[in-house]
């Protein structure tokens, strides 16, 4: 682990314990920093959702993928899935309270990312070309 790590973890001291010192906070940051789970939220930042809906927001988002993503989010409490007794059934999806305290976080990290997309893309392209070689993308 590097040095840097190390000590922001160990300054932030959730729960004092030197061979655990991040007490569950990378298995939090796993679930709500994968690029589905953010997009989703971002979703139903502006309202209740039906399955078809986020799959078409969503660019590139499977099935599959979607219903994993919006399974493990209502797990975790961060939306709800409300089924109608229709036929077919109507299912649609909606952030919690506690889903829709993350919303401030995701749009100053998307703003983040879009004031900085063009520079990190200029920087990688400048890396390509001094390191020809590297495998990195």
């Amino acid at each position: 682990m590097l040095g840097s790590h190390t000590g922001v973890t160990a300054a932030l001291e959730p729960c004092g314990s030197t061979d655990h010192p991040d007490c569950g906070i990378r298995d939090v940051l796993d679930r709500i920093g994968d690029k589905w789970s953010v997009l989703v939220i971002v979703e139903l930042a502006s309202g209740v959702r039906r399955f078809r809906e986020l799959q078409r927001a969503i660019d590139g988002i499977s099935q599959r993928m979607l219903t994993l993503t919006v399974r493990r989010l209502e797990r975790d409490g961060l939306l709800t899935r409300t089924v109608y007794p229709t036929v077919p059934a109507q299912v649609t999806y909606e952030l919690t309270a506690r889903g829709s305290g993350l919303t401030h976080l995701v749009k100053q990290l998307a703003d983040w990312s879009l004031e900085h997309k063009g520079a990190i893309g200029r920087s990688r392209d400048l890396y390509d070309e001094q390191n020809p070689d590297h495998a990195i993308r």
